[in-house]
């Protein structure tokens, strides 16, 4: 039987660039003491407010047919969010809502590109970018993303990828998986590069709420002269801990919204309304589990630097928001693959190799930060233990 040639396409860019995490999960099912710093998943349940109001809605029968758009309370939560932090009117009409960041992209995606167009994206990127990407018959063009930069990307790099099939410039602000937060002269420089070129800025922002304190973060949204080609899609899966209710948005001009509204009508009619009514809760104050996930984010960062950075050659990066940090391993001679498989299978630890989200990273592996602290720092003891014992004697051998 013959299949669609998405499926060649997507062949290698599913499940296997989180192989490393699957085999952790399976040598702790086998009763292997693992400690696990792979994924992104956020450190504290779903504030039982939230439960609490879809739950309740749920018994009040908000289980019917949404729409295309989205519930109109949570267009109304949206609008308001977006209006006052930008200082000026984003109506309910630039508003899609959909399930998580991740369905928001690929609706975003299939709506802007054609097969061969190229959407110029950061290297290192999020693992499932090239797959929403190469879904719709586009091409990824990975611009490198520089440690001495602090991993933001830059528009003079953006325009040496240019070529006439360019088509977008895909962001993640603050950036995954380097937690690196663009500033508001980078999104100045690649707004008027974006405009030059007649290209669209699509900002994935699902971390915003996530800043580290001292940090400042700038949507491309914020300014007017750039609105008419940019759309920032996001969701309350981090910032609300809440990533298994799949509620998400995309927002641009009300023309992006309403040539999109077919295809999101063609795939669902809106998420469902008992979760939009939790989400346009959500979305209507600054989000108390983001405020203390932060602080405790931040915190960890700052304890794996001083425990790991120039320590048996490691070289950690700092992050300024997010979930994780970077460790360069480049110095043990091994690639971040290479270090992740040994370290798993002779330190203890899971971590994921940097070349799981881009070339750019492979002498790195990606720490996340989203364990206890006690296992936290019993893991920066074995991954010590194990550059400093492990290695040493099997270089020795």
């Amino acid at each position: 039987m013959k299949y669609a040639s998405v499926t060649d396409r997507l062949a290698s860019l599913g499940g296997q660039k989180w192989e490393l995490h699957s085999l952790a999960r399976s040598l702790v099912q086998q009763g292997r003491d693992i400690i696990e710093l792979t994924i992104g998943e956020p450190d504290m349940q779903t504030p039982s407010e939230l439960i609490e109001i879809a739950s309740q809605a749920m018994l009040n029968g908000r289980t019917g047919y949404s729409n295309g758009s989205g519930e109109a309370n949570l267009l109304d939560a949206l609008s308001k969010r977006y209006s006052k932090r930008l200082g000026r009117e984003i109506g309910t009409e630039q508003f899609l809502c959909l399930p998580g960041t991740q369905t928001s992209l690929y609706t975003v995606l299939m709506g802007l590109t054609e097969t061969g167009d190229e959407i110029l994206v950061g290297d290192p990127m999020y693992a499932t970018y090239e797959g929403v990407i190469s879904a719709g018959g586009g091409k990824a063009v990975p611009v490198p993303l520089h440690p001495e930069n602090g991993f933001r990307i830059a528009a003079n790099d953006i325009e040496k990828h240019i070529t006439p099939n360019s088509k977008a410039i895909l962001l993640n602000t603050p950036h995954n998986p380097t937690g690196a937060i663009l500033s508001k002269q980078d999104i100045i420089d690649i707004g008027n590069l974006a405009k030059k070129h007649d290209l669209w800025i699509i900002s994935d922002e699902v971390y915003e709420e996530m800043v580290y304190e001292g940090e400042i973060f700038t949507s491309p949204l914020a300014f007017q002269e750039f609105a008419d080609c940019t759309v920032v899609v996001s969701s309350i899966s981090k910032s609300h801990a809440a990533p298994g209710f799949r509620s998400g948005w995309c927002v641009g001009s009300a023309d992006f919204k309403a040539r999109l509204l077919p295809l999101a009508e063609t795939m669902l009619f809106g998420n469902q309304p008992f979760i939009a009514d939790m989400t346009a809760k959500a979305v209507s104050k600054p989000s108390q589990a983001a405020i203390e996930m932060t602080a405790r984010f931040s915190k960890r960062a700052d304890f794996v630097f001083n425990t790991l950075n120039d320590r048996a050659g490691l070289q950690v990066h700092r992050p300024q928001a997010g979930m994780f940090t970077l460790i360069n391993v480049a110095s043990t001679g091994m690639t971040g693959k290479e270090f992740a498989l040994d370290l798993l299978e002779n330190g203890g630890v899971a971590v994921m190799p940097g070349d799981s989200f881009g070339t750019a990273l492979n002498n790195w592996v990606r720490l996340g930060l989203t364990t206890n602290d006690e296992s936290l720092q019993n893991a920066c003891n074995r991954i010590l233990d194990y550059t400093t014992n492990h290695l040493k004697n099997k270089v020795a051998i």
